[in-house]
């Protein structure tokens, strides 16, 4: 199927037929990504997609410490009383 680029305002755009697009079960938000010769476009991935997995993998190999050693600060070593 060949479609034109069309300007759109200051942009460039393409408008896919309906039937194709309903053919790929994309929603409102796509992602694109530009490759010699074409454009590809997919699915927007969710935000945070497979942290949960990520997180258990660097617990699974001790990786989730802290970066940086703890530090008090001058409020909390003068100031801050616990009631």
């Amino acid at each position: 199927m060949k479609s034109r680029i069309a300007r759109t305002g200051n942009s460039q755009g393409i408008h896919p037929p309906k039937a194709l697009l309903k053919k790929t079960r994309l929603g409102p938000k796509v992602e694109l990504r530009a490759e010699p010769g074409r454009i590809l476009i997919s699915k927007a991935a969710k935000p945070r997609a497979g942290w949960a997995e990520a997180a258990q993998r660097m617990r699974a190999r001790d990786e989730d410490g802290l970066l940086d050693s703890p530090t008090s600060t001058r409020f909390e070593k003068e100031e801050w009383k616990w009631r």
